[in-house]
């Protein structure tokens, strides 16, 4: 039998995954050296600026990772054997 992949998260549904595993909204932003109002921001519009992508995958210890989080920028997430992963970032 087969393992179903994982549902994929939409970019705004990350964020929300990120600030709930961070403590919320203020917690978020300053884990990243961000003001609350720009987290709130990025919320009510959906987007996080592909700068702090990786910022905010660290604070959230990974519960939304830069690939949920702009897939336009970063792809598909990486297989979980570590193909594709680019370990420069």
């Amino acid at each position: 039998m087969d393992n179903p992949s994982p549902a994929k998260v939409t970019p705004s549904e990350a964020l929300d995954r990120a600030t709930e595993a961070a403590g919320g909204v203020m917690h978020l932003a300053a884990a990243i050296g961000e003001l609350p109002q720009t987290v709130s921001m990025w919320r009510k519009r959906g987007r996080v600026p592909a700068e702090k992508c990786i910022a905010v995958e660290k604070a959230s210890g990974g519960a939304a990772t830069r690939y949920d989080l702009r897939p336009d920028v970063f792809g598909d997430s990486p297989s979980p054997d570590g193909e594709g992963v680019d370990r420069a970032a």
